[in-house]
């Protein structure tokens, strides 16, 4: 491998490396929603130069949790309740119909499968003493899990590439609600059952009722908030 290939590799490494980094510190809020992006600022702060970020940044900008516009930079995106309205509505349709699909495709390997992750998700929920039901990304995700078994890739690719990583930072605020926490697992369980007995329909009406009901929440949240103001 030549020299200027190893150098291309290793900017390749550390612009995926930071833009994990910084992607989970937009979905948990450690880089606040609506904070301009400064790269000399980001750069000091992740230890990196501006080469790999600058990719770092197009990459978040190309899963939306960065807002570029002309004249004005790059801004963390900011959950209002109209973008947070919107993305529910998709997520109730998408996921809804991707469950419907997943229950006619899963394997019962792939459903006993989905059943221990639940029991692995009752299990942390203990250990926070039921006040937060945060998951982690991918299959370690109820909802990932189920979306990516759906077997319609046109599916999978728009939520995975267009939607998840902004589902899953509005997630992150319900996830941290207690009186969301118990009812949140015991849906799943439920759509879990509906899959396992092989009923797409009914699968699909829990999913939507879940979602729907998440962000009936978020919805109420919204709204004592802003009235507080």
């Amino acid at each position: 491998m030549s020299i200027n290939s190893l150098q291309a590799s290793k900017q390749d490494t550390l612009s995926e490396h930071v833009f994990e980094q910084i992607k989970e510190d937009i979905i948990t809020g450690v880089i606040p929603q609506g904070q301009k992006i400064g790269e000399a600022d980001l750069a000091k702060s992740y230890h990196i130069s501006r080469g790999p970020l600058r990719e770092a940044l197009q990459k978040l900008e190309s899963i939306h949790l960065v807002d570029r516009r002309p004249h004005s930079g790059s801004r963390v995106i900011t959950l209002d309740s109209t973008m947070m309205r919107d993305v529910y509505q998709m997520r109730e349709a998408m996921e809804g119909f991707a469950t419907r699909l997943a229950c006619i495709a899963m394997s019962q390997a792939d459903i006993d499968n989905l059943y221990r992750l639940l029991e692995k998700h009752e299990s942390s929920i203990k250990r926070s003493e039921g006040q937060r039901y945060f998951q982690k990304e991918g299959d370690l995700d109820f909802h990932y899990y189920i979306f990516s078994k759906c077997q319609n890739q046109w599916l999978i690719d728009y939520l995975n590439n267009k939607l998840y990583q902004v589902l899953r930072m509005c997630r992150h605020r319900t996830s941290q609600m207690p009186f969301r926490v118990e009812p949140a697992l015991h849906d799943h369980y439920a759509i879990v059952d509906a899959v396992n007995n092989r009923d797409p329909e009914l699968a699909e009406i829990l999913m939507r009722r879940h979602i729907s009901g998440a962000w009936k929440m978020v919805e109420n949240l919204l709204n004592q908030e802003e009235n507080k103001e």
